[in-house]
């Protein structure tokens, strides 16, 4: 049974109906519906922490989807369940693919400056003052460029940036 046909909540129900709303009336072909389909299962199983389940759902969306935007969703979807479960390295391959496609992702270059942040906080913990130097900076350029983006958002890192520009 599909995931879209398993949701117990109100809100899951009401959106699978309107998705499935949209995707019969709007003018897409069967491929874009079906890569919405697993989109949106994915979805599902990542919001419920089955994160094997959303990534298959996901690598099944990728595979059709061609349109750039959307597929930047996927993967930027795909990069938050790899930092969900520590593989920050993989993590960041998937935002980065994600920007590739669309440059006006604020929440991947979020994500990507709170990996190279974490990072940095390690390399100093370890007394590597250079390493911790240059990822805090890269931190930093990331999140000038979410804030760039969103000026309203990602107040702590705002906060961050500027003690950082006090030391």
């Amino acid at each position: 049974m599909p995931r879209s046909q398993k949701n117990d909540n109100f809100i899951d129900k009401t959106f699978t109906v309107v998705a499935d709303i949209l995707i019969k009336v709007l003018p897409t072909s069967n491929r874009e519906k079906q890569a919405f389909t697993y989109y949106r299962d994915g979805m599902s199983a990542q919001a419920e922490g089955e994160y094997a389940e959303a990534l298959q759902n996901y690598y099944q969306a990728l595979k059709l989807e061609i349109d750039p935007y959307d597929r930047s969703y996927i993967l930027y979807n795909i990069g938050l369940i790899h930092t969900s479960n520590g593989k920050h390295g993989r993590a960041l391959e998937y935002y980065y693919q994600a920007l590739k496609r669309n440059p006006s992702l604020p929440q991947a270059l979020n994500n990507i400056a709170v990996i190279y942040h974490y990072r940095a906080e390690q390399a100093t913990e370890k007394y590597q003052s250079e390493v911790a130097k240059i990822l805090y900076n890269k931190a930093a350029d990331y999140w000038n460029e979410a804030i760039r983006l969103t000026p309203t958002n990602y107040l702590e890192a705002q906060s961050w940036l500027k003690q950082r520009e006090n030391i």
